[in-house]
């Protein structure tokens, strides 16, 4: 069974799961990273495979991606860096990339060599749902990888239930249309729209992601799915302290108080 749906199976709530862009701080931290994100407790880890012109993304993940492509990083060199992860690293790992760069490595290609490499899906934010469907999913499902895609405030329920009924692994609730970064609170709005898709009671589970930073946006996003992601205020963690190991426990007393 894939990790992510063993995951949810075995986890029904409080799931936390970590982004991170490969080749940031340094070129080489991606697997310490993923080893410290495992040890310290970390549900799954989402991989940023690192583009120069991230659509989705705030300032924090756009630098990350800038240095991180200053540093080397490509994505031949992140499937160079994983080859041997599965030795060591259990927990469910997603890819998170644009098209542009998987294209140019090969759509084929590259989901045969997640699978050599044990990822366990993938996230495109610019991958058009109706292309997946038409092109992109059977070469996905062949491989074994979960294709996750994300549903916004702006997404209507006739497409949200499409989603739903052609992918597997979970739904990326995204807080809201904005680029990715951190929040201090969540307004009604965005609460109402968290309760409107738990009340669409959906076969996959959710996460939600994009802006949670502190106690209060991690809490009101728990509230209404599976669990959360976090990425850029880990990003801004791991510039800030000496390890990913501090990094991380700075997060949990964020989350926490």
């Amino acid at each position: 069974m894939n990790r992510i749906n063993q995951l949810f199976q075995t986890k029904k709530s409080d799931i936390l799961s970590v982004y991170f862009t490969a080749g940031y701080p340094q070129l080489t931290d991606t697997v310490a990273i993923l080893k410290a994100l495992q040890e310290k407790g970390i549900d799954m880890a989402e991989i940023g495979i690192p583009f120069s012109d991230p659509m989705a993304d705030g300032p924090v993940i756009q630098e990350a991606s800038t240095i991180a492509l200053r540093n080397g990083m490509s994505l031949r060199l992140l499937f160079e860096q994983l080859r041997d992860v599965r030795k060591e690293v259990r927990i469910p790992l997603i890819l998170m990339g644009y098209l542009n760069p998987i294209m140019q490595y090969g759509y084929a290609n590259f989901c045969k060599k997640c699978a050599e490499t044990g990822i366990d899906g993938v996230i495109i934010p610019d991958l058009p749902f109706a292309d997946y469907i038409a092109g992109y999913k059977p070469v996905s499902e062949q491989s074994g990888l979960k294709t996750i895609m994300l549903i916004t405030p702006e997404t209507q329920e006739e497409r949200i239930r499409l989603i739903d009924e052609n992918t597997d692994g979970f739904i990326y609730m995204v807080s809201s249309a904005a680029v990715t970064g951190a929040q201090k609170s969540f307004d009604e709005q965005k609460q109402a729209y968290f309760q409107r898709i738990n009340a669409m009671n959906l076969r996959n589970p959710r996460l939600a992601g994009f802006g949670i930073s502190n106690k209060e946006t991690c809490d009101a996003a728990k509230a209404h799915s599976s669990g959360v992601i976090i990425g850029s205020k880990f990003i801004q963690l791991l510039n800030e302290e000496a390890t990913p190991e501090e990094a991380i426990d700075t997060l949990f007393q964020l989350l926490k108080t």
